[in-house]
């Protein structure tokens, strides 16, 4: 597919990072630079973070092409949802927005503890170490970039060498912000994937991406987890059994007809356990779970062409109650 070339994700991002520093502080996070110049923004590993914290760090992630709240008033018996939406969503979700760059380092790279995390937000766009760039076709040519990593722990140096190597970055133009699941702002940029886990599923069922046009969607904000394992399920569930989206399209209205009935979460063998209960009996190998139930819960989609509307799937909001409610 041709995507716009002339916007630029990672400049697009910058008033959102802009606010994370400046407004760093109010937000409970840190904001420091290494002895190179290299920007990190702690967003809950040494300081508590916020869920605003969450909703800039996931507008960062969009490549500033997404807009991402919370929506006030319970509902579903729920008082906290995300509502996310973006006019440019295969280039906010896919090229900028979905954790698709592995970044690893050894023991003896490190010095010490292994290293692992799944890059994700606009720096992709300058490395394109992905096929999916040129099934996309494109490739962002900024001075600055921005990697979001879910850790709770800063990079090695020889990550951050790395980042900068294939960006084509110096030092000063780049920025890492560390949001670990286990807290307020890394659950809630997690959550706020659920149009992006929408778009990667229809990508991985052949769906024309040139023909997605508008995407929207929610989920149930979850408190976090203090453990780990627990807090990665928390905020996968809440897209699983959680998550709405609505996706506006062209192309055959049959395609789009057969993208809704396939999209859900439901048609997974799997589905119906909490995923952190799936992800523990698979040995916490996340190939041996379904891809399947990588989806939203419940999808609309809209044929443009035709006016047409279809819809599939539904919530399961006692599994996540009895999962997040004591």
């Amino acid at each position: 597919m041709n995507t716009p070339s002339l916007l630029s994700v990672n400049a697009l991002a910058g008033p959102a990072l802009a606010r994370l520093r400046d407004e760093a502080a109010r937000l409970r996070i840190a904001v420091s630079t290494d002895t190179r110049g290299v920007t990190l923004i702690d967003a809950g590993i040494i300081v508590p973070g916020s869920i605003e914290a969450g909703l800039l760090t996931a507008e960062v992630c969009m490549g500033g092409l997404g807009e991402v709240r919370l929506v006030p008033g319970a509902r579903e018996g729920w008082p906290s949802w995300l509502h996310v939406r973006s006019s440019q969503p295969v280039l906010a979700c896919l090229a900028s927005q979905y954790a698709g760059w592995s970044l690893a380092a050894s023991k003896e790279e490190t010095g010490g503890k292994k290293f692992f995390a799944l890059g994700s937000g606009p720096a992709r766009a300058l490395a394109c170490k992905e096929d999916l760039y040129q099934e996309l076709g494109y490739r962002d040519q900024s001075a600055h970039g921005m990697i979001v990593l879910e850790v709770d722990r800063p990079p090695p140096e020889i990550v951050i060498d790395k980042l900068l190597r294939d960006c084509g970055l110096a030092p000063v133009g780049l920025t890492i912000v560390l949001t670990p699941t286990a807290s307020l702002a890394g659950t809630t940029q997690v959550v706020a994937r659920v149009l992006e886990v929408a778009l990667h599923k229809a990508h991985a069922l052949g769906f024309a991406l040139e023909h997605i046009v508008e995407g929207s969607a929610s989920a149930p904000l979850p408190s976090p987890s203090a453990d780990g394992i627990e807090a990665m399920g928390r905020t996968n569930d809440a897209i699983l059994y959680g998550g709405q989206v609505h996706l506006s399209v062209r192309g055959e209205a049959a395609a789009a007809q057969a993208l809704a009935m396939q999209l859900p979460s439901l048609n997974s063998r799997d589905y119906g356990r909490s995923f952190a209960d799936l992800f523990k009996a698979a040995g916490y190998d996340f190939y041996k779970l379904d891809a399947a139930l990588f989806a939203p819960a419940e999808v609309w989609v809209s044929h443009l062409d035709s006016g047409q509307t279809w819809h599939a799937g539904r919530l399961n909001m006692e599994l996540l109650r009895g999962a997040w409610m004591k």
